[in-house]
């Protein structure tokens, strides 16, 4: 009755072995000295300039929210693309659906971008 679920109860016994063996060994065999350097924050090679919990713009936020929004609108293509391979019939339809939501798309970049929203200053 259980015949068939013994080779999923030796892989994971085998996968449980060997993580806690290999981080074992790595616990017992390593020579980890630490150092102020090695505890420093690594910046690209930089040395650290400020605090980590200094405050950025909001323009830096309005940027990362603005990409968001529109990878996410462009991700909505995919199906759209998929839908009108498939459904030949209803083509035109389909067209003029993806031509609103891209107009509405560039309507939405041009506002933006006329406020000023993708200057970084």
């Amino acid at each position: 009755m259980l015949q068939p679920y013994l080779p999923i109860l030796l892989l994971l016994i085998f996968v449980v072995a060997n993580a806690v063996l290999i981080i074992g060994a790595s616990t017992l065999l390593s020579n980890y000295r630490p150092t102020a350097v090695k505890r420093s924050a690594y910046e690209s090679g930089m040395p650290v300039l400020g605090d980590a919990r200094e405050r950025f713009s909001v323009k830096f936020y309005l940027v990362a929210m603005l990409f968001i929004v529109f990878d996410i609108e462009t991700v909505f293509m995919i199906p759209w693309a998929v839908a009108f391979a498939q459904l030949k019939s209803m083509a035109g339809v389909l067209l003029l659906e993806m031509l609103t939501f891209v107009v509405i798309l560039g309507v939405g970049y041009v506002y933006i971008w006329k406020r000023g929203a993708l200057q970084w200053d």
